[in-house]
């Protein structure tokens, strides 16, 4: 019975250690879910500006431009991955690689080759566990993205894009990442960057208005080489942003369940704990009791 008891003691110190650990990551991931918020919020006005300037162009203009044009025929297509660097984010980073796997079969079942673009340590890992390749690969700050690094992911993947077909350029552009609904729901979303899908277009004109009139200085070809670029950064940092946010939500989440669970284990282990005591004392004094009445024999 003492050995037993020892054991539940220290399964219960156990408990109550990783409980601490569980505590601690849930108040920071709260603390800095609060920012992240903030951060998607503040970036939404401009990434809409941007989405109706390019909309304006690409709609009211005859002009074809390199961006935006459908090629004849897609025979290769670039899929960039958002996860994260830390673990401990219940679901987030395999949502989003089963995801990314979904559509990476979908082109594939259309005949396409797919070429994979990584965010995150954990879409990295993935990949050199199963011996698979990817074309690039960035690491580091992925719950507090900077600006600089969504720079350097859009100027590889347009360059990527804007290279022939014949020497490993590719015909089109996916993003895969968890888009942040609220602090329950984060939901993997697949967006197709380029050739250009506008997600927020200027509203059609009803049958009584006039169709409005665009002049654009310099010549619209040039005001799409110079948005165009723009547009494409402020679509990947707003899917490195909302990527952030959720991914806060989701160890904020998975933290607080394992300190409930680490509750349940210290209550399980201590009623167990308890009944052991109370089994050993029960024992000692039938011992007593049996060696006294021993003695009077």
């Amino acid at each position: 019975m003492g050995a037993q008891l020892r054991v539940y003691r220290q399964k219960i110190r156990s408990a109550q250690t990783t409980k601490k650990i569980t505590r601690a990551m849930e108040l920071i991931s709260a603390s800095r879910i609060q920012k992240a918020q903030a951060r998607v919020v503040a970036a939404a006005p401009y990434s809409r500006a941007i989405t109706r300037a390019v909309s304006a162009v690409a709609t009211y203009s005859n002009v074809t431009h390199t961006l935006t044009s459908e090629p004849e025929k897609i025979e290769r297509s670039a899929v960039v991955i958002f996860a994260s660097d830390r673990g401990l984010a219940g679901a987030f980073s395999s949502n989003v690689l089963r995801e990314a796997e979904r559509l990476a079969e979908l082109l594939r079942s259309e005949g396409k080759d797919v070429v994979f673009y990584l965010v995150g340590r954990k879409a990295n890992a993935y990949f050199n566990f199963r011996r698979r390749e990817s074309e690039r690969a960035w690491t580091g700050g992925t719950d507090a993205p900077v600006f600089e690094t969504a720079k350097e992911i859009a100027e590889a993947v347009v360059d990527k894009f804007l290279m022939p077909t014949a020497d490993g350029g590719v015909d089109e552009i996916h993003i895969v990442f968890n888009r942040f609904v609220n602090m329950v729901s984060q939901v993997p979303e697949v967006v197709r960057l380029l050739p250009l899908e506008v997600v927020e277009g200027v509203e059609a004109p009803g049958a009584s208005d006039a169709m409005p009139l665009y002049e654009f200085e310099p010549e619209a070809e040039a005001v799409l080489d110079a948005l165009l670029p723009v547009y494409i950064e402020s679509r990947i940092w707003n899917a490195m942003l909302q990527s952030a946010a959720s991914e806060h939500a989701s160890r904020q989440r998975s933290m607080k369940s394992a300190s409930d669970n680490a509750d349940k284990l210290i209550r399980e282990y201590t009623r167990l704990a308890n009944n052991a005591r109370q089994s050993e004392i029960t024992q000692q004094i039938a011992e007593i009791v049996g060696g006294a009445d021993a003695l009077a024999g």
